[in-house]
């Protein structure tokens, strides 16, 4: 399971709608700094930043071949936060199925009186 700390900053890395995007893009295969930035209006340095942001959450890596330095999504932290996100969808399950119960029972006591 991920530290509070590692799922504090995996949480940070993904509040952000650019890094989100990025992460989306990096879902399709591997992509030059160059190749992350054409979709947004921000600098060079800007877009460094983000990426910096989301390797230090350990949500992409960077690799280096001769001069292509391709980023890649590593999806650990992700499959981390689903598992932490995961007691939450069952709580709600379970909330939503005892008012559809509760909602059934109330619908068949008013077919009973009416």
């Amino acid at each position: 399971m991920m530290s509070p700390d590692r799922l504090s900053s995996t949480f940070a890395a993904l509040a952000d709608p650019t890094r989100r995007a990025i992460l989306a893009r990096l879902c399709l295969g591997e992509a030059t700094v160059t190749e992350l930035s054409q979709p947004f209006e921000m600098s060079g340095p800007a877009i460094s930043k983000h990426l910096k942001v989301l390797e230090r959450a350990g949500l992409i890596s960077r690799g280096r071949e001769a001069q292509w330095r391709p980023c890649r999504l590593e999806a650990a932290p992700l499959r981390d936060v689903a598992g932490w996100l995961e007691e939450y969808r069952r709580f709600w399950e379970q909330s939503l199925d005892r008012l559809d119960a509760y909602l059934q029972q109330v619908r068949r006591e008013e077919d009973g009186q009416g």
